[in-house]
């Protein structure tokens, strides 16, 4: 047996050089797929399990607070108000979470907030259960709000691991926005059946469970996490960031207003019981359009976000025409197109936030974005009040417009550097 390159021969003792010619030459290895490349690194697969079991909580926990209140005190505004109130806690919370996670090292930080966090869900649990002033509530989900953000350790696990890497680097963003979309595909779906085919209260606690077990996974394997940067000097994040938050507060209002007005256009056509599926579709497409990304040349996010505009315009066009089956084929259009731009948008984060404040660069960018969200969504609730379900879809469009034109003004640095292959 001999090994020359990448050609693995066999040959009997008796071998010649003068064997026969008609016998069949040795196959070369063929090569490895871009993202069978990337979890061969060591560790990889290690903490992308904790990572993905950890993550699928982050699409569980607000539906299962609501229907759990709701069910349990016959209030959705309590339901409603005591989530955004968590939100809220949130914004201002995880940026800090986020600093210290950069300061003292992923392990040393995260594993203390995320059980900070499953103490709130528990809490939030027993209050409910056990007939608590409201205020109570408010306070128990406002604890959640320590949760790190494991998708940004993540990322910064993968930017420390391919440095001078950048196609291996894109690969790992495109397959982290996947798992992002995954995780919120999943969850409201496993909340949902929870709450309701176990007890009130199933929800909150797998997601309790899911989140501290991923995460203990995720920190135990310490040889791919990025090491701690203590005394880092220069332009804090928020303000690298300044110019690109906006974009991703636009974005976090278009997905607000296209959720909010699809589930009240689909409950005005008596199909509300299938709202939850056919929004699955958005992330279904956005999933699978992020791995395929991942394979693929990485584009300008100009060009994205026009991509992104025109998509934007479907689901409006086919709400207009009163067809279902066409609203979910234009959700499903709508979902390819809005992760190319995500994985650019969260590369140019990457590119801007000064080394070793990665962690708390990502998660400003996840905090406009809410912010984003919880704006689109009140304002497709007054829409669709005074217009009707079918004009709000306006909104979303009209949202994808606004981020394509802030690129194309250069009030986004969307021009950096550049990814090639």
């Amino acid at each position: 047996m001999a090994v020359t390159g990448s050609t693995l021969v066999l040959a009997s003792a008796s071998a010649s050089p003068s064997a026969s010619p008609s016998a069949p030459a040795a196959r070369p290895a063929r090569a490895a797929g871009p993202y069978r490349r990337l979890f061969a690194l060591p560790g990889t697969r290690g903490f992308t399990t904790g990572n993905l079991i950890a993550r699928l909580p982050m699409g569980m926990f607000g539906i299962s607070a609501v229907m759990m209140i709701a069910g349990q005190r016959g209030s959705y505004a309590l339901a409603g108000a005591v989530v955004a109130a968590g939100l809220a806690a949130t914004a201002l919370v995880a940026p800090w979470t986020a600093r210290l996670v950069d300061r003292h090292g992923q392990a040393r930080v995260a594993v203390p907030a995320t059980l900070i966090a499953v103490l709130g869900s528990l809490s939030l649990v027993a209050c409910v259960r056990t007939g608590a002033p409201a205020w109570t509530l408010f306070a128990s989900y406002a604890a959640t709000a320590t949760t790190p953000n494991i998708g940004g350790m993540s990322r910064a696990r993968w930017t420390h691991l391919l440095k001078g890497e950048p196609a291996a680097h894109h690969t790992a963003m495109s397959f982290e926005q996947a798992a992002d979309e995954l995780a919120y595909m999943l969850g409201p779906v496993a909340a949902a059946f929870l709450c309701t085919a176990v007890f009130p209260e199933a929800g909150t606690l797998a997601g309790a469970v899911l989140l501290l077990t991923g995460m203990l996974v995720f920190t135990a394997h310490r040889a791919t996490e990025p090491p701690p940067a203590p005394a880092v000097r220069g332009r804090s994040p928020l303000r690298a960031l300044g110019r690109l938050l906006p974009l991703f507060f636009v974005l976090g209002t278009m997905f607000g207003s296209m959720e909010i007005t699809s589930v009240a256009h689909l409950g005005a056509h008596g199909l509300g019981a299938l709202s939850g599926p056919v929004l699955a579709l958005q992330a279904a497409g956005s999933c699978a359009a992020g791995l395929l990304y991942g394979t693929l040349r990485p584009r300008g996010l100009p060009v994205c976000l026009a991509v992104l505009a025109g998509a934007m315009a479907l689901p409006w066009a086919a709400a207009a025409a009163g067809s279902v089956p066409g609203l979910a084929a234009a959700l499903l259009a709508a979902g390819t197109a809005t992760a190319p731009v995500m994985v650019t948008a969260m590369s140019r984060v990457h590119a801007v936030t000064p080394p070793g404040r990665l962690n708390e660069g990502m998660t400003l960018a996840v905090t406009a974005i809410f912010a984003g969200i919880a704006v689109g969504s009140a304002a497709a609730g007054s829409a669709i009040d005074h217009l009707g379900t079918t004009a709000p879809y306006a909104l979303p469009a009209a949202a994808a417009l606004l981020a394509f034109l802030l690129a194309g003004t250069r009030l986004v640095p969307v021009f950096g550097t550049r990814l090639v292959r």
